[in-house]
């Protein structure tokens, strides 16, 4: 009697699971697309389940994250993304060559939305409700210490090299931003986890619990966020050819099926910040988004180099001059809003409007 009250709640909150498993078996089976009308629909269909499992993936991750405490809370939660993120953008390289990198435009995409929308919104919405909010000045200095120089490195610098021709970077090159992307991000991470763990809290705010006491055991989450990550896996995967005829037949800028798919990547982290932000938590908030672009550049980046030199193919890193110029502006900005330890609504409006100038730059570039 006691494991049916236990077991027919826990089905009626993870109904969804039915539905990514259903659609796994589906493709085990010979699920395609030949049509243009069943294309659009696979696709959007898929979408949607990537999206339902990204954010079951991520509601699991918080309630073992409330249980770990900052800042291991939150890294738990940036390397559960990092995962769907590599991915997704793994399935795209699956189906991309150099002359249409998805693979690139869904990165720069992910720092787009993360720096400017997720930003925006987050500082809109909790100076609009409290005029001002605080944060440790010295986490998001370490933050932005660490994302600038490895933003350029990664997507700006390739544009300029010599040694190979187009966005591109040569075997020796690849190797030194693929290495120092992890050992400042590892360097990173013995900071935020050992040596300077205040740096990323603000009072005894930080580590409270921000969620409610979740009834189920600890291993039980763990095996929840496996379950819906093992089909998001697959799907992600799956979601690449499809995706990538869809561009083809609607002649869609390919930099747009990129924001898409970072859309999927980023939405769960978005609205976890953006409810930290309304409740007065800017620093978890800023955690999170800036935890989130550090974890991009300094782990996807290096798995997209990976993955591109085992199979053979040439990987487009380098932006070209007109998203070259936004993103070196949006680093100069989140640098000014992050200078003072208290934010406004003004400073998340302007970083709404460098998101809007993202989006007319897709089609207008």
């Amino acid at each position: 009697m006691n494991n049916a009250r236990t077991i027919l709640p826990l089905i009626g909150r993870e109904w969804f699971l039915l539905i990514p498993t259903t659609t796994s078996l589906a493709f085990l089976g010979g699920l395609r697309a030949e049509t243009n009308g069943t294309v659009l629909a696979l696709t959007l269909g898929l979408f949607v389940v990537l999206l339902g499992c990204s954010l079951n993936v991520v509601r699991h991750a918080e309630h073992l994250a409330a249980r770990l405490g900052e800042p291991y809370g939150t890294l738990l939660l940036t390397f559960a993304v990092t995962i769907i993120e590599v991915m997704s953008i793994s399935a795209l390289m699956t189906h991309d060559g150099s002359e249409t990198p998805l693979a690139r435009d869904t990165v720069f995409a992910v720092v787009m939305i993360l720096l400017n929308f997720m930003v925006g919104v987050s500082l809109l919405a909790g100076g609009w409700k409290y005029r001002e909010q605080q944060f440790n000045l010295q986490g998001a200095n370490a933050y932005l210490g660490v994302i600038i120089p490895l933003t350029v490195l990664s997507l700006i610098l390739p544009s300029f090299t010599n040694t190979t021709s187009g966005p591109t970077l040569s075997g020796a090159q690849e190797l030194f931003v693929a290495s120092v992307s992890v050992g400042l991000y590892a360097t990173f991470l013995g900071m935020q986890t050992v040596r300077h763990r205040g740096y990323f809290m603000l009072g005894e705010t930080a580590v409270e619990e921000r969620h409610p006491q979740s009834p189920l055991p600890t291993w039980l989450h763990t095996a929840l966020l496996a379950a819906y990550l093992g089909p998001l896996v697959y799907l992600a995967e799956q979601l690449g050819e499809p995706m990538d005829k869809l561009l083809s037949l609607g002649n869609i800028p390919h930099a747009l099926g990129g924001t898409l798919i970072a859309l999927l990547v980023a939405a769960p982290e978005a609205l976890g910040a953006v409810r930290a932000a309304l409740a007065n938590q800017l620093q978890r908030a800023m955690n999170i988004f800036m935890g989130s672009v550090l974890s991009t550049i300094g782990l996807t980046i290096p798995a997209m180099i990976l993955l591109s030199r085992i199979r053979g193919n040439e990987l487009a890193l380098g932006l070209n001059d007109a998203n070259a110029m936004l993103l070196a502006l949006t680093l100069v900005v989140s640098l000014i809003t992050f200078s003072s330890r208290r934010t406004n609504v003004l400073q998340g409006a302007v970083h709404l409007v460098l998101f809007g100038a993202y989006l007319l730059l897709i089609f207008q570039s």
